[in-house]
């Protein structure tokens, strides 16, 4: 075998080793933070079905980042990216002023310190069960990731243009914007019962209209015994919905 082979395949076993020691000692650090005191019971019964040390390693997520959680409702992923974040990234919390608010007993706790409130123009639609969003601004244009976790379903086709197109204006160039969301079948008839899933071909169209692109999925949520096609809140389904999982990129300057 000639020397510059060796050399090569060397150079791609170090390589490969160094990364996969890099994703362990982050799936390390996650799961030291999801036994953390901060985070309930209520919170820890959730884990096994949202495998954030699977999830947060196939995203991307690097604990240098500037991240913006999108609606990070009662803070259950805001419990276990604001630690990770805290000594060399920043975690950015896009949601409703007076919402933001109730996490307030969470952000007082030592290991958020890097945690920063983002408010929005956001409403809750009562008639139509979905967000209402108003003038939209993150006021940033260096953001590493944006997370968009089970949030997607909540805006309507003019709303979500709206989102999609400013997350990718508040990413720098080769940003990672994350969407994970209940999933549809393709093409099902839009209904009452299924307003909490989306279509992940039409989720993929919409946002690579705003000019992303698709750089992997995942079946890390796939649920074989969802049938698709009842309420996500169900007996039946709830807590075990069958959800897909997309990572988009936005183009590097050429």
């Amino acid at each position: 075998m000639k020397i510059k082979q060796i050399a090569l395949i060397t150079i791609t076993l170090l390589l490969g080793t160094n990364a996969s020691a890099q994703k362990n000692s982050l799936q390390q650090n996650i799961q030291e933070v999801m036994k953390m005191p901060h985070r309930t019971d209520a919170d820890k019964i959730r884990d096994a079905n949202r495998s954030p040390a699977q999830a947060l390693s196939f995203f991307g997520f690097k604990q240098n980042m500037k991240v913006i959680e999108l609606a990070p409702g009662n803070g259950w992923y805001t419990k276990i990216l604001a630690p990770l974040l805290a000594e060399n990234g920043e975690l950015h919390l896009a949601y409703k002023d007076e919402w933001l608010t109730g996490l307030d007993p969470i952000l007082s706790q030592k290991g958020f310190e890097s945690t920063v409130k983002l408010p929005i123009e956001l409403s809750w639609n009562n008639q139509e069960y979905r967000y209402d969003l108003g003038k939209l601004s993150f006021g940033m244009t260096d953001a590493d990731m944006v997370l968009n976790i089970r949030e997607y379903h909540n805006f309507n086709l003019t709303d979500k243009t709206t989102l999609n197109n400013e997350v990718f204006n508040s990413l720098k160039p080769g940003g990672i914007y994350v969407i994970v969301d209940h999933s549809r079948r393709h093409m099902a008839v839009e209904t009452r019962e299924l307003a909490r899933r989306e279509d992940p071909v039409k989720v993929i169209l919409e946002v690579q209209s705003a000019g992303f692109i698709l750089e992997k999925s995942s079946d890390i949520f796939y649920r074989p015994d969802d049938e698709l096609r009842y309420e996500v809140g169900r007996k039946t389904v709830t807590g075990n919905t069958d959800r897909f999982t997309l990572v988009f990129r936005k183009p590097e300057i050429k």
